[in-house]
């Protein structure tokens, strides 16, 4: 009875089974079902954050045949905090997205199945242990995100889908010639295998096949300059897509590039090659945000401000390489909490953002006059996520980029320091365009309707979380000690 409720495979499992669910139900249907299930995922995942907590990291040999010839699932603390994430923003967004699909139910058509299947695949890569099983579940997830995109039909959202397709099955081309490389190399896929043989000899031929990765997963990660298919696939899809969108789904592939360069290509992680992916996290967070202060949509807005943000995440490595223990530790745990707090804050953001839209019936920051005073719980709960995504106190994105600014400054990196300051003056100069602009009166022949008091409800949950969790993120970072990483 214990391995039948053993949390790791039904956290895979179950999103499966109930996004078949919803799809059989027919069009529209099984927002319930998955609003249950998700519940249930998010105590499976508390579970075995638990079981961690215990007796350490785990791994779970599928149907009783461990590697090589079957499959390994594995566990640590990073593994289990980023699936803590998945379902914690999740639940939120499925009780959003019930609302906001009654009041504008364009593409709620398959929103739940492929809710679903986006989920099994997100579960499943973060405790996939194996560079085989790893490329699959990011195809799993790219398809599923890509026809969420598209649910909502019409020329732009398509347009916006296909760029997006392309851009992925690109990065995981990538990522896939990268790894037939290593098995040429080496005979294997287990990173459990793979690890120490890389420690102790790696090869030119291993050096060019992390170099395809890495480029792949940015790619996939929308880190400058590889952004371009985010803005019009976050701006055009539906709000509740969005919000997984940004909150969940980069978040993967930047897992995926901090647990390979931490473990498997460590040895091949320089000084120069992390100096580079923090340039380009510096020049993601400085054009991402000048041209989210340019967008006339308010959805492009926030589409932009993810570009800006992922930014921030790649920080880390210029910050963790080669600098002493306690430094990269809090480097890491910087990371880590600003990808936390940014899914919780972003998936806000969007909510509230698609709160804006369905109450005014357009997306346009313009002509946002009225919002404040119709739905003044929405515009706190986007002044909330504002507050995150500009690190202030006591927020969650303060924790990370304190983290951050520490590090930098105990390995004398001053200028990452410097950046991080101009972005949170940035953000802060966008946030505060859309709070001035609903303040505004409302202007003649425009209207703010009433929306269901879920969605506003949703994103300040969500919005809350991501300040609590400066104020409780504590044990988070200890989960984050445990395993593979530490």
């Amino acid at each position: 009875m214990t391995d039948f409720l053993d949390p790791l495979p039904w956290l895979i499992v179950l999103p499966l089974v109930w996004g078949t669910l919803a799809f059989l139900l027919g069009p529209g249907r099984g927002g319930r079902l998955a609003i249950a299930a998700i519940a249930l995922q998010g105590a499976f995942a508390l579970h075995l954050a638990g079981q961690l907590i215990d007796s350490g990291a785990r791994v779970y040999a599928v149907g009783g045949w461990g590697a090589s010839l079957g499959i390994d699932l594995m566990a640590d603390g990073l593994a289990a905090v980023m699936l803590l994430l998945t379902q914690a923003v999740a639940l939120p967004l499925a009780v959003y997205a019930r609302g906001y699909f009654a009041a504008s139910p364009k593409g709620r058509e398959l929103f739940w199945p492929m809710t679903g299947f986006l989920l099994a695949a997100l579960n499943a890569l973060f405790v996939s242990a194996d560079l085989f099983n790893l490329y699959v579940t990011l195809e799993l997830l790219g398809l599923a995100a890509v026809g969420l995109v598209a649910i909502a039909g019409g020329q732009q959202p398509v347009t916006a889908a296909a760029r997006y397709l392309f851009a992925t099955l690109l990065g995981s081309g990538a990522y896939l010639l990268g790894v037939a490389l290593i098995y040429g190399t080496y005979g294997s896929v287990s990173l459990a295998v793979l690890t120490p043989m890389i420690h102790a000899n790696a090869p030119f031929t291993v050096t060019l096949a992390a170099a395809l990765m890495l480029l792949g997963l940015m790619l996939k990660t929308a880190l400058f300059p590889f952004h371009f298919w985010l803005p019009p696939a976050h701006g055009g899809a539906p709000a509740p897509v969005s919000a997984l969108l940004s909150a969940l789904v980069i978040k993967a592939t930047f897992y995926l590039v901090l647990r390979l360069w931490l473990e498997l290509f460590a040895p091949l992680a320089t000084v120069a090659a992390a100096q580079l992916l923090g340039a380009l996290g510096a020049a993601a967070i400085l054009w991402g945000s000048v041209l989210a202060l340019t967008q006339t949509r308010l959805k492009m807005l926030v589409a932009y401000s993810t570009v800006a943000q992922v930014g921030y995440l790649f920080l880390l490595f210029p910050l963790a390489t080669l600098a002493p223990p306690g430094v990269a530790d809090n480097a890491v745990q910087g990371g880590v909490m600003q990808a936390v707090a940014h899914g919780l804050a972003k998936a806000a953001m969007f909510a509230a953002a698609g709160s804006m839209i369905v109450a005014t019936g357009r997306d346009d920051i313009g002509r946002l006059g009225g919002v404040g005073a119709r739905l003044p719980l929405t515009l706190f709960s986007f002044g909330l996520a504002g507050v995150t995504l500009m690190g202030l106190p006591p927020s969650g994105g303060f924790s990370a980029k304190w983290l951050l600014l520490s590090a930098a400054l105990e390995t004398g990196q001053w200028w990452w320091l410097v950046v991080m300051i101009i972005g949170g003056l940035l953000t802060a100069a966008y946030v505060f365009r859309v709070l001035r602009r609903a303040f505004l009166p409302m202007a003649v022949g425009d209207g703010v309707a009433r929306v269901p008091r879920t969605l506003e409800f949703s994103a300040f949950a969500l919005a809350l979380a991501a300040i609590l969790l400066g104020l409780f993120g504590a044990p988070l970072l200890d989960l984050l000690a445990i395993g593979r990483v530490a």
